[in-house]
């Protein structure tokens, strides 16, 4: 009897003390984006939590019921804090913890909690909107109605932020790959005569899909480009691919598989998707404008055959998946999927600064490709284009390669030289302008 009246008390207090733990903050991070500053508190548990401000000076004030935090917390040394200048914590109240942001200038937060997703635990996020309105997305500078505009191409270098993307077997993030390449393909077109580029993501921030495309959108952009690095639950996998939307989903179950992994970013990013069916259907209708599409799969044609110089293809056409970033109802839009990052070898080279400037290059060359031999109407390359160039893949007939540039089959042949209608794999021929 005395040892089931201590087996009882005994569970009593142990149960007690299960009920009591404290909720552990195990990391605080933080990325400047350029309309908003997004602090994330990683946590063991699920809290309960009030947020508030302060004036004179600016503060935000977070009270977490029945939580801990040890260490200092610091605020990030190499890249941009945003609206915070310090970040100080302290108990109050028993178990119950503080966490104070200084700021500034003053800001409206916004907070919610994230149930464990995408490799993460438990999130307490609180997105900073600057009083000011932050950061405004003009036009781009050198759009105009005149003859000599530049081509706009919008590079989105995908994931970012709280959202990691693939990680590779020696722990290689996704965000950061795709980062390093959109800057040198953003670099490689400025240096091109008649193309503009600009970044949707100029650093490590997080930007909904949606909200990439229709940057593109505000800036007119003759081209939007997304970043990415393939993954799959095998290592054998390798190569690059080119994507456009599908108007009925995926051309292939892997192609679904990767489409669905991609989207499920806006539920790492903290964004809800349940208000989206009505939007979602009004774009994929207007999507199935024939015009946006076939130009879609004209630059990603140009790009995949430029990626086949530099190496090894996943696929050797152009394949068609349901990617939300690829969305956009009036601009031509791709996804050029480097390399697999599950793969080690690949995991290597994308690692490699050489072949970042290499990829860089090809998808590039793709895009001048592109452009030089279907340039927009009224632009600089439209009126000062050289013959282009046009590397034959499998399925080309001469007859499809003249229809595709609008010129005729014996223009084709006269200019290269070609006494049979016979054409190889992997030859290149000219595409004079007339």
């Amino acid at each position: 009897m005395r040892r089931a009246v201590l087996l009882i008390v005994f569970l009593n207090f142990t149960l007690a003390a299960v009920a009591s733990r404290a909720a552990e903050v195990k990391d605080f991070r933080i990325w400047a984006g350029p309309d908003k500053t997004r602090a994330v508190l990683d946590l063991d548990a699920r809290v309960d939590y009030q947020i508030f401000t302060l004036d004179n000076p600016s503060r935000v004030v977070i009270d977490l019921k029945q939580s801990r935090m040890t260490g200092a917390v610091h605020l990030p040394e190499d890249r941009s804090s945003g609206a915070l200048k310090r970040v100080r914590h302290g108990v109050r109240a028993q178990d119950n913890l503080r966490v104070v942001f200084d700021l500034g200038e003053a800001a409206k937060p916004k907070s919610f909690l994230l149930d464990p997703a995408g490799g993460h635990g438990h999130r307490l996020v609180i997105d900073l909107f600057p009083e000011s309105g932050g950061a405004e997305i003009e036009p781009a500078p050198s759009w105009s109605p005149n003859p000599e505009r530049d081509v706009i191409v919008a590079i989105d270098a995908g994931h970012g932020g709280d959202d990691p993307g693939s990680i590779g077997p020696t722990k290689t993030q996704e965000k950061n790959i795709t980062l390093a390449v959109a800057r040198l393909l953003h670099k490689d077109l400025n240096a091109m005569p008649g193309i503009q580029s600009f970044l949707v993501r100029e650093s490590d921030y997080y930007i909904a899909h949606a909200e990439r495309y229709e940057i593109a959108r505000r800036k007119r952009a003759d081209l939007f480009v997304s970043i990415h690095a393939d993954s799959f639950h095998s290592p054998k996998p390798s190569g690059s691919s080119v994507y456009i939307l599908s108007r009925r989903g995926a051309t292939s179950e892997a192609a679904l598989r990767l489409a669905e992994g991609e989207n499920r970013s806006d539920l790492i990013g903290g964004v809800k998707l349940n208000d989206k069916d009505d939007v979602l259907a009004s774009v994929l209708m207007d999507l199935s404008q024939s015009a946006t599409l076939e130009s879609s799969n004209d630059v990603a044609g140009a790009i995949l055959n430029s990626l086949k110089e530099l190496g090894k293809v996943h696929k050797h056409k152009v394949e068609r998946a349901n990617f939300a970033v690829l969305r956009s109802p009036d601009v031509p839009s791709v996804l050029v999927e480097t390399a697999f990052i599950s793969n080690p070898k690949e995991e290597k080279k994308l690692k490699d600064p050489s072949h970042q400037r290499k990829l860089a290059k090809a998808i590039s060359q793709g895009i001048h490709d592109h452009f030089h031999s279907m340039p927009p109407p009224g632009t600089w390359i439209a009126n000062h284009r050289q013959p282009s160039r046009h590397i034959v893949a499998s399925g080309d007939t001469l007859g499809g390669i003249a229809n595709r540039y609008q010129i005729s089959v014996d223009r084709l042949r006269q200019v290269n030289k070609l006494n049979t209608d016979r054409i190889r794999v992997g030859a290149v021929l000219r595409i004079p302008n007339t």
